[in-house]
């Protein structure tokens, strides 16, 4: 972890008091536990999976030292046998996870955990703070990437983040949403990802006047001029300062201006005037790069307005999510393992969307032969076979709803990171992550890319796992008669 601050107490308390009671009671069974969303930020119709190099992080190192115990002991809540089973604390279990950069959906597992109960519920937070912060920025991120249209996403957020890991690890999830880098530096070092920034304003208020601040940058740093032309008046001081530094410092060297960034006012206006203004004086591959509060809807309506913007910083918006800021990801007990036997698991609810699907389960995805776009999702009983020939998928709660799926091949969607304690798994580069989450993309329709009302994805239950759902809640019922 960047920060190496100690991260085992970062735990809702109530983990350690079930986990002081599970050893009380001789209750370490095994136990698996399901990490799954069930709404899909801003309604849209895909989100992109992020945060599992971290949680890896964190579950190789987990260990509580003697000052962890003496705080809990002052608790004067635990009990003595339970403090001491801390001390030699190592998670033992099996742990299988969705890569990251893998488009996701809805309650189908994005992460399982199979551990003593124990083990298994001390992860809890700090797996869900994990997977929730950084898969709700990197959806948000390809949001705005989706907007841009090809044109580069620049993260320009850390300032306005939520705290120093918020703004590290939201930067990182924005590498893997797409963007192209980022203005935290210290994302840029730890995560070898673009780092960018040129000037402030307060930059060029230093100097006696634009011109002057312009041409020092310009001295200084002739191959990364970009100038920030909004400081005083964009178009009468801005826009021809700019012009007269690349004129009387750049073309003397033979060196061609980078861009310049619009960072307040009317952006498709002044965007369509400057562009006018560098292509009359021969800077015609000079970009304008504009800033300044945007998200994904004001990049489209920019766009739309014919606004000559080349590439886009996207601060507070992108690094805070602000438009729908929680991602929802749940932790669920599905099943408890007794004699080697999987004993399933169920969460009933009045609201129907909160009923969980028990058992040790597996998820599938379906891709079309002819043009390897994804079908669909299924969710199964883990020892369940896919044909492959034929397979039937079918809404889980209006069950009339049912399409035949044929000409397909199937993927299993998780993948083993930890067997029996030990990480088996090799975290790809966060470079390669992006790569994967843009190859990922190419296999969704565009009508479930799309911004606003976006075609239904599909994720549904076998047969098999159904009957065993339903067979449970008739239980629950009878049993409460």
């Amino acid at each position: 972890m960047i920060d190496n601050k100690k991260l085992e107490l970062v735990a809702d308390f109530y983990e350690f008091t079930m986990a002081n009671g599970y050893l009380l009671k001789d209750m370490n069974d095994i136990a698996y536990f399901d990490v799954f969303f069930r709404k899909i930020p801003d309604d849209g119709g895909y989100a992109i999976m992020a945060g599992l190099e971290q949680v890896i992080e964190y579950v190789s190192n987990l260990k509580f030292d003697d000052n962890d115990i003496e705080y809990l002991r002052n608790q004067n809540i635990f009990n003595e046998e339970f403090l001491e089973y801390l001390k030699d604390f190592k998670f033992s279990g099996d742990i299988w996870a969705i890569p990251e950069g893998t488009v996701i959906f809805p309650n189908e597992p994005l992460i399982t955990v199979k551990a003593p109960i124990i083990e298994a519920q001390i992860l809890e937070t700090m797996i869900l703070l994990i997977v929730n912060h950084q898969s709700l920025i990197a959806t948000k991120t390809s949001r705005i990437v989706q907007e841009a249209q090809g044109r580069p996403i620049m993260e320009f957020g850390a300032r306005r983040a939520h705290g120093l890991s918020a703004a590290v690890y939201g930067a990182r999830a924005a590498i893997i949403g797409g963007a192209v880098g980022t203005s935290c530096t210290v994302t840029g070092k730890e995560f070898d990802v673009p780092v960018s920034g040129t000037m402030a304003h307060s930059w060029i208020q230093t100097f006696e006047n634009e011109y002057e601040a312009f041409k020092a940058y310009a001295e200084i740093y002739p191959n990364n001029c970009i100038f920030l032309v909004d400081t005083y008046d964009t178009l009468k001081t801005g826009v021809p300062n700019a012009i007269k530094v690349f004129d009387e410092v750049l073309k003397p060297k033979s060196i061609r201006p980078i861009a310049i960034r619009l960072d307040s006012g009317d952006l498709a206006y002044l965007s369509k005037k400057a562009r006018e203004m560098l292509d009359a004086a021969g800077y015609k591959d000079c970009k304008i790069c504009a800033t300044n509060s945007l998200d994904e809807k004001l990049i489209a309506s920019l766009l739309k307005q014919g606004a000559k913007i080349d590439l886009f910083g996207v601060g507070e918006n992108l690094i805070t999510a602000k438009s729908d800021a929680v991602f929802g990801g749940v932790y669920k007990l599905v099943g408890i393992e007794k004699n080697k036997k999987v004993i399933p698991k169920i969460k009933v609810s009045e609201n129907t969307a909160k009923i969980t699907n028990p058992g040790y389960k597996k998820v599938y995805r379906f891709y079309d032969k002819s043009n390897n776009i994804a079908l669909g999702d299924v969710v199964t009983l883990a020892n369940e076979v896919i044909a492959d020939d034929k397979y039937t998928i079918f809404d889980p709660i209006e069950i009339w709803k049912k399409k035949v799926l044929r000409n397909y091949y199937v993927k299993p969607l998780q993948e083993k990171i930890f067997e029996n304690g030990k990480l088996i798994y090799t975290t790809p580069s966060l470079r390669e992550i992006a790569q994967y989450t843009n190859m990922q993309l190419n296999t969704l329709w565009e009508e479930v890319k799309r911004i606003e009302n976006p075609h239904k994805y599909f994720v549904d239950i076998s047969q098999e796992l159904w009957e065993l759902k339903n067979k449970m809640l008739n239980e629950f019922r009878n049993g409460c008669e």
